[in-house]
């Protein structure tokens, strides 16, 4: 079969013969796995090293007056001398840049003789050198170790093919992500049986969330996506052992593609001493022409005196000899000379010392900044890290915080509390209390009827009494069945993966019948683990997960459902589906997603459910005013022309090469539609330990704080108010239109009526309301400066979505925008995406010269974090 000339279309993807990494070099001269993190070798060292440094203008100014002062007519000082003060400082910074160069040096070497377990042409693994690994190259991986290169997954120690992989090293994230080898390459690989066959995937990129390629096997072609691969340094957990071929090796890998250095900052007070060491030089030039001016006029008066002054004479009078000649230039160039000569003589007033000062006092801050006990944290047992020495002063000059939520200001440790279900809502009386009498522990047991054999669920959910009974209702009517799918949607609809540990029990024999099961989630999504565990408190236990199937346990009976296909959630649906098969072949798909993207896609057909929405859109306004994350769930059946047109979409789009994330979407919305509202869920997220103290602080610093999160904006809203960023004295001005125009004239309207001026029309406005912040003044403006209607200005808050900000974050209305914000003591923004939040940012930093603060948690958040002034990351 030839599959280079018929596959190699378009865009050009790239071509892995699987375990045939000759055929695959020779032919396409891959990258190999050698790594190089180090900036220097040992000849261009010199000459890239000095270039860095002469970065600096001061360091070229102190070269030039180096260089002046080896003049002969031009010498004030010593000429070795004049070279110690600059060859000290670039010794020393060239000292400090080697030994870093030569850590990195040891790293890379380090790393690049690091041995991974590679397959020979015997059929045997044997140790390699990770330098040494090539592109096509089957790898066997052990448990806990790292992994060497990019590899697609062909098979592991568990039989449905899944690993669990920590990716703390590549995005800051701790908790274990599944990956998945293909069902016809794990049992291949389970039986030692050697692999072949052709994978084409795309060319090398920085994307760490998206892997698009297909594989050939045995004639038939399947799709390979972002859970088929794992990356270079990671780690394998919970896994005896994993097998996959390497696809991208090297300095192809994405872990190095996403090496490169964050974007440089510059603290403010480098720059302020950039303009004042201009203004010095300045200075000195002025002061260097005066005496040059001086000079000449001096050399014009006393011309015929010269032969018998000082300096210009030529013969010593005392002795009556000749001394040794001054060669004249003339009174122009003599004046020239003086005016450099006067600016080596007033060199000094530009200290050489200057940056060599200022780092030893940036690494004494970081010193004590990182010794701080205050800033230790005992859970974790983690310091606080300083990453980057240069801004360490900026930190006391912060005027605006931008802040995530989701784990920044909350825990992200997601816990069940309310369910709408059928229109009906449960847990509305639960209480911690309530939560120790309805658990044991932690632990949910669930006793099967055919056996001694409990599943037990490492779970804190407490459980309603009137919705368990309700599941467990003999009459089946609609609330019952609708209570069933909603429970097992939110069982099935994820990519949570089970972890079951046996233990025997305490004074019984060891066999199957009598062994606990205890049941561990583990998932990329603590949202998501949060449901399952709700669902098995329920009873409906998530036990057993691969790419084709998933085995659920019912109230003590298994039920076998196979995974026709799965559409992940994306930021741009904003909701999550599966389709699966049940025993009796019916075909269901189960979806839940944000409110906002769910109702739009409800049947409309049934009149009679218009109350279940309406009830369950008042369910869901009362658990976002209690801060709780909702989301909602819904099904619908799959029959006949519609399943067979879909299954044939769903498998183009899958293995397609260019554009499958569109591929799919457009796939996806063939089949989330018309759906049958089930109910709504909320989870609650715990605020962190001090967050309304700190809060409170730097508000009486006269600190903005800007919150800019995901959630929606009820939630949003709930949460400002419990963290005390939102008081019950602000006037709440929200937007959250539409449309372009919509938005402007929200904005418009927001303006008129709190009276806010353009930010360059009148600085008083500004200045007054510095001074109410700083609590110098009352925050109330005069009349005559509060707009058409003379109202008196409050505290304001704005509290914008991320719709309205796709609108409005365009050149336009930036400055509606940027007008209203600064006149709000409080910033909520709802529903963004990560690059609104670097836009946020941005629009503060790009129009005013105060620093700003970003603080975050999650890969979600870099964008803003490099945008911002100072950066935060919490891990």
């Amino acid at each position: 079969m030839q599959l280079e000339d018929s596959l190699l279309h378009g865009s050009n993807p790239r071509l892995i013969h699987v375990n045939d990494p000759k055929k695959t070099n020779d032919k396409f001269d891959f990258c190999g796995n050698e790594i190089r993190t180090s900036k220097y070798t040992v000849i261009t060292f010199l000459p890239k090293n000095l270039f860095i440094q002469f970065h600096r203008v001061a360091y070229l100014y102190f070269l030039a007056i180096a260089a002046l002062n080896q003049l002969p007519p031009l010498a004030v000082f010593g000429r070795t001398v004049s070279l110690f003060p600059l060859l000290f400082v670039l010794s020393v910074t060239a000292i400090k840049d080697g030994y870093e160069d030569w850590r990195r040096h040891r790293s890379d070497r380090n790393e690049n003789n690091r041995e991974a377990l590679v397959l020979q042409s015997g059929g045997k693994f044997q140790l390699k050198r990770w330098k040494k690994i090539r592109v096509g190259e089957i790898v066997k991986i052990l448990a806990n170790e790292t992994i060497p290169c990019d590899m697609v997954l062909l098979g592991t120690s568990d039989p449905s093919g899944i690993a669990y992989i920590q990716t703390m090293n590549l995005d800051g994230e701790s908790n274990l992500k599944t990956r998945y080898a293909r069902q016809e390459t794990t049992s291949l690989v389970c039986e030692g049986e050697m692999i072949s066959g052709v994978i084409r995937c795309e060319q090398p990129n920085r994307n760490i969330y998206e892997f698009t390629a297909n594989m050939e096997f045995n004639g038939h072609r399947f799709p390979l996506s972002q859970s088929n691969i794992i990356l270079r340094g990671c780690q394998l957990k919970n896994t005896e052992w994993a097998v996959g071929v390497a696809v991208y090796a090297g300095q192809e890998t994405k872990a190095m593609l996403n090496s490169t250095a964050s974007p440089s900052k510059r603290s403010r007070l480098e720059t302020y001493m950039n303009r004042e060491t201009l203004w010095l030089s300045i200075f000195l030039f002025v002061m260097c022409l005066v005496v040059a001016i001086g000079m000449g006029l001096w050399l014009k008066r006393h011309e015929e005196q010269l032969d018998t002054m000082p300096y210009y004479r030529r013969v010593y009078f005392e002795e009556g000899k000749h001394g040794k000649q001054y060669k004249y230039y003339g009174i122009p160039m003599e004046t020239f000379f003086s005016f450099l000569s006067s600016i080596i003589v007033f060199q000094i007033m530009i200290p050489i010392s200057l940056y060599i000062t200022m780092e030893l006092v940036r690494l004494g801050q970081s010193y004590f900044m990182i010794g701080d006990r205050h800033m230790y944290d005992i859970n974790s047992n983690s310091r606080f890290q300083c990453r980057s020495l240069n801004i360490n002063e900026d930190l006391g000059q912060i005027r605006y915080v931008f802040s995530d939520k989701t784990g920044t200001l909350t825990e992200n440790k997601m816990e069940f509390r309310r369910a709408s279900v059928w229109g009906k809502s449960y847990g509305r009386s639960l209480s911690a209390a309530d939560a120790s009498v309805n658990t044991d522990i932690g632990e949910e047991p669930i006793q099967h009827p055919s056996s001694r054999r409990k599943l037990m669920i490492k779970s804190e959910v407490p459980t309603d009494v009137e919705l368990m009974q309700l599941l467990h209702a003999k009459l089946a009517g609609e609330e019952r069945i609708a209570a069933d799918e909603f429970f097992l949607t939110l069982a099935a609809c994820n990519t949570v993966i089970p972890i079951p540990t046996k233990s025997s029990s305490c004074g019984v024999q060891n066999n199957v019948d009598d062994t606990d099961v205890t049941i561990e989630y583990q998932g990329e999504s603590p949202d998501e683990q949060a449901l399952v565990a709700a669902a098995s408190a329920y009873g409906y236990t998530l036990c057993e997960r691969t790419s084709g199937h998933i085995v659920t346990d019912v109230k003590g009976e298994k039920l076998r459902l196979d995974v026709l296909g799965l559409h992940e959630f994306d930021s741009v649906r904003k909701r999550m589906s599966v389709v699966i098969r049940f025993p009796d072949d019916s075909v269901k798909v189960l979806v839940k997603g944000a409110d906002t993207s769910m109702f739009s896609i409800l049947s409309k057909e049934h009149e009679t459910h218009e109350h279940i929405k309406n009830a369950t859109y008042t369910h869901l306004n009362e658990y976002s005013s209690e801060g709780l994350r909702t989301l909602v769930v819904a099904a619908r059946d799959l029959k006949g022309e519609e399943l067979e047109e879909w299954q044939c979409l769903y498998e183009d789009a899958s293995t397609s090469l260019n554009d499958r994330s569109a591929k799919l979407r457009q796939t996806a919305s063939l089949i989330e539609c018309n759906l049958t509202l089930l109910g709504a869920t909320a989870i609650e997220d715990k605020l962190q330990e001090g967050v309304p103290e700190a809060i409170e602080s730097l508000r009486q610093a006269g600190i903005k704080v800007w919150v800019l999160t995901g959630d929606k904006q009820e939630t949003a809203i709930s949460i400002g108010l419990s963290c005390k960023l939102l008081t019950s004295d602000m006037h709440q001005i929200i937007i959250n239109g539409s449309s372009e125009n919509e938005c402007k004239r929200l904005l418009s309207d927001a303006k008129a009526k709190y009276g806010v001026k353009p930010a360059s029309c009148d600085n008083r406005i500004l200045k007054l309301q510095r001074e109410a912040e700083n609590g110098t003044k009352s925050y109330k403006l005069p009349q005559q400066l509060a707009g058409g209607e003379g109202i008196p200005v409050g505290p304001l808050a704005l509290i914008i979505d991320g719709n309205s900000l796709v609108y409005i974050l365009e050149k336009d209305l930036e400055s509606e925008l940027f007008d209203l914000a600064t006149s709000c003591k409080v910033v909520l923004c709802c529903r963004v995406a990560p690059l609104q939040k670097a836009g946020i940012v941005d629009l503060i930093k790009s129009r005013t010269d105060d620093m700003t603060l970003a603080i975050g948690d999650g890969a979600n958040d870099v964008s803003m974090i490099q945008m911002a002034d100072v950066g935060v990351g919490i891990c």
